[in-house]
């Protein structure tokens, strides 16, 4: 198979580099703007396989020509290029999958195309990241198991492994989607019902093996398609993993208004944004560099098989990989987005059109392979009797 992947960041160059390793992959073609980028890492790799394209994603000639090479696309680029290239994909009649982007409409936006993608016999699966991604899979491979689910319950968190004062964090993604998910309200299922509620609320603690109990708090944007795909439970809800604290600290800087994307202050006779302020106060602070990260998940799927209350829980810890240095959120990200690439390109998906993770990909494959990968999912059945 020949597989294209756009953009050259942390994720894209990661996910090339699986790619690489496969044998059932003929061909990587790595594309951005920044040439240079691709071709430094094209040398760093030192493969054959591996061929560096410049792609303007802007220009449709040129999208559709690096398209038009593979037969299935890796779309690492910023969400709000999600609909376009999904588009793109659908015009050249290739495969596409993308790292997410919830807010906005993207996600929505590239399952909207649906039918178009049926006709075309093309499979689209937007949100292939952890939260979501990941967290979708595991959910729909738990689902699955259960005559009937009434509850799920999600943690996840990139964390230091050794936190450092005061947020006891530091950012393995953009700090702007950051503050975005502390700022904007997270959608909940309760007693049947879609409810917003207020990011950075109702802390609750969670004990993880080797980080003790940290504390879980509301975000926006990580159940994304959850919410529809299972809308008919009792109970949906997703938390955030961080150190004890943090959530209180940033509280108070999003009450204050430092997250807000409109607020302003005058200082001197200059007008300046409160959230870019912020932004480049905590960028050098919360900067990961060489220390060591963490991705922690817990996920929670809970119903009724037969004559059984059955909740099958999902767990992972993954840290930064010490020996190339590739960060435990790249990891699991990455490893994610070529792993399910690699399901539709050898036909273990074979599903047409465009779907969410959690109802189109093959939960007990993608635990093998992502083991494969050094990224462990444990599987736990907790079972009990109908009470009479």
């Amino acid at each position: 198979m020949k597989v294209a992947v756009l953009g050259a960041g942390l994720m894209g160059k990661q996910a090339a580099g699986d790619l690489i390793a496969s044998a059932e992959v003929e061909k990587v073609y790595l594309a951005d703007v920044n040439i240079a980028q691709v071709s430094l890492f094209k040398e760093y790799i030192g493969s054959d396989k591996l061929e560096a394209v410049y792609l303007d994603v802007n220009d449709d000639e040129e999208l559709a020509a690096v398209i038009s090479k593979a037969d299935v696309v890796i779309n690492a680029l910023f969400y709000t290029f999600n609909e376009k290239v999904a588009k793109a994909t659908l015009a050249c009649g290739v495969h596409s999958i993308d790292l997410g982007g919830h807010i906005g409409g993207a996600t929505n936006a590239v399952l909207a195309l649906h039918e178009k993608a049926q006709e075309k016999g093309v499979t689209l699966i937007p949100d292939l990241g952890v939260a979501p991604g990941m967290i979708n899979i595991l959910t729909g491979y738990g689902a699955g198991k259960l005559d009937k689910v009434n509850e799920i319950k999600i943690f996840v968190g990139g964390i230091p492994v050794e936190p450092e004062p005061p947020l006891e964090y530091n950012h393995v993604f953009s700090l702007e989607g950051v503050f975005d998910h502390y700022t904007d309200p997270s959608h909940v299922i309760r007693k049947g019902e879609l409810l917003e509620v207020a990011s950075l609320s109702e802390i609750e603690h969670v004990e993880f093996e080797g980080f003790g109990e940290l504390e879980a708090f509301h975000t926006s944007g990580g159940t994304s398609t959850l919410t529809d795909t299972f809308s008919g439970i009792e109970t949906l809800e997703y938390k955030t993993l961080r150190y004890k604290g943090h959530a209180e600290k940033f509280k108070l800087l999003v009450d204050l208004g430092f997250t807000d994307r409109g607020k302003t202050v005058t200082v001197n006779g200059q007008t300046i944004k409160l959230r870019d302020v912020l932004r480049e106060v905590l960028t050098p602070i919360t900067e990961l560099g060489d220390k060591q990260d963490a991705v922690l998940l817990r996920v929670l799927v809970s119903g009724t098989k037969g004559e059984e209350d059955l909740t099958y829980e999902y767990n992972m810890i993954t840290i930064k990989d010490a020996e190339t240095g590739v960060t435990a959120m790249a990891r699991a990200t990455a490893y994610t987005i070529s792993v399910i690439a690699q399901m539709i390109g050898n036909g273990t998906i074979d599903k047409r059109g465009a779907y969410p993770p959690e109802l189109i990909v093959p939960g007990d494959e993608y635990i093998n392979e992502m083991t494969k990968r050094g990224v462990q999912i444990k599987e736990t059945v907790h079972r009990s009797a109908f009470q009479s």
